[in-house]
């Protein structure tokens, strides 16, 4: 069983008002969607629509609950706790987190529904896969309700310092929360360690490595069915709980196949064309959010235009923003910040035939994405927080003539893995500026020998190994066996 906050599909309305449901794009519904067929899955989830309660259905082979949520729910639990207190709070304060004790509320009352619905629907003995930071308090409410149950919790998020995470009110009750999971998995090393770290300054409890030894009977109140009881330093009987990083890939394979079609080859050379066959084109793909960096790499672009080390003639930026969480008002102010800069820049710089930026405000198809992906020299991400950062590794997949230069921020998960990349710190601006003249100068030797390395890794460690690795350490931990070894071979380097 899959439990996430929203479910796999999106709801669509024909041009003659007829509702219908279609499988949702994203990477982790292509992961999941073969295990789900084959072991009867079911997935728990909201269906993106307020104040409506529909029966549970069927689509593509997979079983879907939904679980209602009223207008106010969505505006406390989700926009409110979720997306304006634990997001900032979770990616090192960019923007500051707002505590107000109606959205914890809200966050309880929801996660209890989301555990009930979840509890109700599973098997004796399933392994239920609980997603993301919207659900946190699941896993502990899960275990109350089912002992039976082996509980798996992946953080899609980073998870922060102690020194930031403390300023959460409600801080021992998520940790404990997470706690009911027999393994609770993390993009990256450092966020499992801030994670053990909270843990033993909260609770005080033992921790060996990704091991954490929880007492039965203080956090853990079911005694009915424990898998990996043992004994601690102690004495008194410990559950131990496995937490370490399980960084998430892409279905690169899909990516590569598309880069191939010839159709989105030419689709590629007719938007360099539509740009004006510039020498170089700098791509960034992100949600409109003030984690990604997108005004820190717009400085960095215009600097270069001010002080005529590139020209407009030559070089271009096209910057893909979606929107994102357009109600809270911290995104809406970032949308005027960032396209008051776009509009300063192509005023200052652009010419009749040539644009400094092209600026696209809305979404696109994954074959667009491809084609522009296979269009652009160098791919900007520069995100100040992110825990993994999967656009940097559909941008490798798609090249699948081994050239283009990815700049990358060390603060995203995905810098651990792509190390051919040029890493940088988003917040030096000499320094992003750098690395984006080395990337336009770069020989085609050298773009070919990273991008080959780099297209390795991605390739190697695609989303279906991250799946399998997960579901293998949760199929271990139901018989008690907690690896020591990271089930994907290889232990991610922390920065």
């Amino acid at each position: 069983m899959i439990v996430s906050n929203r479910l796999p599909v999106d709801r669509a309305v024909s041009d003659d008002g007829e509702a219908s449901w279609r499988p949702s794009p994203g990477g982790l519904v292509a992961a999941l969607e073969p295990v789900m067929r084959t072991q009867d899955g079911v997935w728990v989830g909201w269906a993106g629509v307020a104040d409506e309660h529909l029966e549970p259905f069927e689509i593509d082979g997979i079983d879907l609950i939904p679980v209602p949520l009223s207008e106010q729910e969505v505006e406390n639990y989700y926009e409110g706790f979720s997306n304006d207190t634990l997001w900032p709070l979770y990616h090192d304060v960019i923007a500051p987190p707002k505590f107000r004790r109606e959205w914890w509320d809200a966050y309880v009352a929801v996660n209890q529904r989301f555990a009930d619905e979840a509890a109700r629907a599973s098997a004796h003995g399933a392994a239920v896969w609980v997603h993301d930071y919207q659900l946190q308090l699941v896993p502990k409410m899960l275990r109350e309700a089912r002992p039976d149950l082996v509980i798996g919790f992946f953080n899609h998020i980073p998870f922060p310092p102690y020194g930031i995470y403390s300023q959460l009110p409600w801080r021992r009750q998520i940790i404990e929360g997470l706690l009911g999971a027999d393994v609770i998995g993390f993009q990256r090393l450092a966020d499992a360690g801030n994670f053990a770290r909270a843990v033993r300054r909260l609770k005080g409890y033992d921790t060996r490595g990704p091991i954490i030894e929880v007492p039965i009977g203080v956090d853990d109140p079911t005694s009915g069915s424990h898998r990996h009881v043992t004994r601690s330093r102690q004495g008194g009987l410990v559950r131990t709980v496995l937490a370490m990083q399980f960084p998430i890939s892409i279905d690169a394979h899909m990516y590569e196949e598309m880069a191939s079609r010839p159709e989105i080859q030419e689709r590629a050379r007719q938007i360099r064309q539509d740009l004006g066959n510039p020498k170089t084109i700098m791509l960034g793909v992100d949600r409109l959010d003030y984690t990604k960096g997108i005004g820190h790499r717009l400085e960095a672009f215009g600097e270069l235009l001010a002080d005529g080390s590139i020209s407009v003639d030559d070089v271009t930026l096209v910057q893909v923003a979606s929107p994102s969480r357009e109600r809270v008002e911290t995104y809406r102010q970032l949308r005027d910040e960032i396209e008051l800069t776009v509009g300063r820049i192509n005023g200052d710089y652009s010419s009749i035939s040539h644009t400094a930026i092209s600026y696209l405000h809305h979404g696109y198809p994954r074959e667009e994405m491809v084609a522009l992906y296979l269009a652009a020299d160098v791919m900007l991400v520069t995100a100040l927080r992110d825990g993994m950062n999967l656009v940097a590794k559909e941008y490798v997949a798609s090249r699948v003539d081994d050239d283009g230069v990815l700049i990358l921020s060390e603060f995203a998960g995905a810098s651990d893995e792509l190390r051919q990349a040029l890493l940088i710190n988003p917040h030096d601006i000499e320094g992003l500026k750098d690395a984006m003249l080395r990337a336009i100068s770069m020989p085609k030797r050298e773009r070919s020998r990273r991008m080959r390395a780099l297209r390795k890794r991605v390739l190697t460690n695609d989303v279906a190994r991250w799946s399998a690795a997960f579901l293998d350490a949760l199929t271990r931990s139901a018989h008690g066996d907690h690896p020591l070894q990271h089930p994907l071979g290889h232990e991610s380097r922390e920065r």
